[in-house]
């Protein structure tokens, strides 16, 4: 027995000796890490039933090997890794709203010789003014140069450029924005680039290994080894939020950078992490392979993302609830309200069904509810399992395009020299659901504000009232 734990005792110094050092670290508070390095930034398919690779994407969906060995060094996998990932840098140009108040500037008889322009430029405040730079990373994902990457690393640039680990720079074009799940797609025109294959993140498990690769702090591309803590979290408060949470070490300038798995696969993109000391604490969150490529098909595709919708308010199930609706355990989403002439109405869902599946899948809480509503294309059918007045009811619904779609999503819409009060801002039909949910009478007529962007003049003038708490899918 002695002999056999002497034998036990050295193979653990052994292992240890073998774990990389990079799992200690150091960043900020819900940090999105393009803004903490210089300036400030500043669903789809029924995967069910179709599979659908529109834009060269190349997937690969087998589950990595859990035989439990370590291997000695991931050299390999990061030399096939690393050219994938790029380094994006954005520069915003600061607004020049008003004639600079300068003594002498107002005299008719200036303005007549120069003009308001020529005047503007000429003074003090006009000249130099200071260029504000953002830093974060993105991923190559095809070889014809898509990249994906955070809505706040470029969100608001004036100009992004991707630089590649053999030292080529680019200009990159947006080709679309997310704000709802912090997803941006860019181009560059290029080709053959070195690409990474996506792997299906929902095939992921806790303790899987996993590599950060990224920018941060601008210091150069830096690979970091952790492994899954948790998924499906939600912490930032995102309309839409699924994230893999992960302890290896990511700081500002990681955003937007890939989390591959052990076989070099991408499984998310780093986009934040949740620490006291400003440093990475090993809390960091990476938005799921499977969300992340819905959102880049619909903005790629049709230049805006387009997410099914339902027309009901749900909750989650709280453990008086579940024992009032007689259920074994807190899993599952309340229907609180259906909306008139709704997609759920004429699918014959009531107030007070507990929704239990979806499309086959067990519905965890309303989160995972409103993710999965999101991700049917609208227009297709979509099961539902209920459970009402204790007795399970499987129901039909057809899926219809959630209104009040942002058309600042949409591809090119990054006007930064109008200053005009309704640029940066999404309307859309004042519709039954919408008068229902924010109470709008009747009598009233008119369309409703759905998005205001946070640097627009509109932004600026007014603030949005607060939202409803429970949510509406």
């Amino acid at each position: 027995m002695k002999t056999e734990n002497t034998a036990m005792n050295n193979s653990l110094q052994q292992f240890l000796k073998r774990l990389p050092h990079t799992i200690l670290g150091v960043a900020v508070v819900l940090a999105l890490a393009s803004l903490a390095v210089g300036g400030p930034a500043a669903p789809t398919k029924n995967r069910a039933t179709t599979k659908v690779i529109p834009i060269g994407l190349s997937l690969d969906d087998k589950p990595v090997a859990r035989d439990g060995k370590f291997g000695v060094s991931f050299a390999p996998i990061v030399k096939r890794v690393a050219p994938s990932v790029v380094k994006v840098t954005t520069t915003t140009k600061v607004k020049q709203t008003s004639l600079p108040e300068v003594p002498g500037l107002d005299n008719p008889w200036f303005r007549h010789f120069f003009g308001d322009e020529e005047l503007a430029r000429r003074s003090p405040r006009a000249r130099n003014l200071p260029r504000q730079q953002g830093l974060g990373s993105g991923v190559i994902v095809t070889k014809d140069g898509y990249i994906l990457t955070n809505n706040h690393v470029v969100d608001g640039a004036d100009e992004v450029k991707v630089a590649l680990q053999d030292g080529r720079e680019f200009t990159a074009k947006v080709i679309g924005k997310d704000p709802k799940t912090d997803v941006a797609v860019v181009k560059v025109d290029a080709p053959d680039l070195p690409f990474l294959a996506m792997a299906d993140s929902d095939k992921i498990e806790v303790g899987d290994l996993v590599l950060a690769v990224g920018n941060p702090f601008g210091i150069g591309q830096t690979v970091t080894m952790g492994m899954v803590s948790a998924v499906g979290r939600a912490s930032m408060g995102l309309d839409y939020e699924d994230f893999i949470q992960t302890d290896a070490a990511i700081n500002p300038g990681n955003s937007g950078g890939a989390l591959v798995d052990v076989e070099g696969r991408l499984i998310g993109i780093n986009t934040a992490i949740l620490s006291r000391s400003g440093g990475n604490q090993g809390i960091g969150f990476a938005i799921p392979t499977s969300l992340a490529r819905d959102v880049m098909e619909h903005l790629v595709n049709d230049g805006k993302v387009t997410r099914g919708y339902l027309g009901v308010y749900i909750q989650d199930i709280t453990p008086a609830l579940a024992r009032q609706f007689n259920l074994k355990d807190n899993q599952g989403a309340l229907i609180s309200e259906v909306a008139p002439r709704s997609p759920a109405e004429k699918g014959g869902l009531e107030s007070g069904d507990v929704v239990l599946a979806f499309n086959g899948k067990p519905v965890m809480d309303s989160r995972h509810f409103k993710l999965a509503v999101a991700r049917v294309k609208p227009g297709e059918s979509a099961s539902i399992k209920v459970l009402r007045d204790g007795s399970a009811k499987s129901l039909k619904v057809t899926v219809r395009e959630q209104p009040g779609a942002e058309t600042v999503a949409k591809a090119g819409a990054n006007k930064a020299d109008d200053t005009g009060t309704l640029n940066g801002v999404g309307v859309a039909d004042l519709d039954s659901p919408m008068r229902q949910q924010f109470k709008v009478p009747a009598e009233v007529n008119g369309a409703m504000v759905t998005h205001v962007e946070n640097d627009s003049a509109a932004r600026r003038d007014h603030r949005r009232g607060a939202e409803r708490r429970e949510k509406i899918v």
